[in-house]
């Protein structure tokens, strides 16, 4: 079992930048890929980013990429999204995950959840 705890999250004006974390217990932590996911008021939770468990390989969502980047330090037991030029639709709370599966997209394919954080994208 591993526990996560997102961070990072704020009010920011639309083409600003934000960096979130998230922080992995548990000596495992490197044998999982990393997702990261969000959620919008009244809508699905969806697929944002993955990193594979060595952070060699990567995979976004058409809507962020080349604004956002996942990273991980595996010895700090830490995942990261730099997310840049955000947008009004960017706002929601942001969610990162475990996954035993290569590089997937899918919600239930991921085991372990962190609170989220709340990223709220200003005009």
């Amino acid at each position: 079992q591993v526990q996560l705890v997102e961070s990072g999250g704020g009010l920011v004006q639309a083409g600003g930048s934000l960096r979130l974390s998230c922080a992995a217990s548990g000596r495992t932590f490197r044998r999982y890929a990393m997702g990261w996911f969000r959620q919008a008021p009244g809508k699905e939770r969806e697929f944002v980013a993955v990193i594979s468990w060595s952070g060699g390989l990567t995979f976004y969502a058409d809507s962020v990429k080349g604004r956002f980047t996942i990273s991980r330090d595996n010895a700090k037991n830490m995942v990261y999204l730099q997310m840049n030029s955000l947008k009004l639709e960017d706002t929601a709370v942001y969610y990162c995950a475990t996954s035993t599966r290569w590089m997937t997209v899918s919600t239930r394919d991921y085991d372990n959840w962190g609170q989220g954080t709340q990223v709220t994208v200003s005009s």
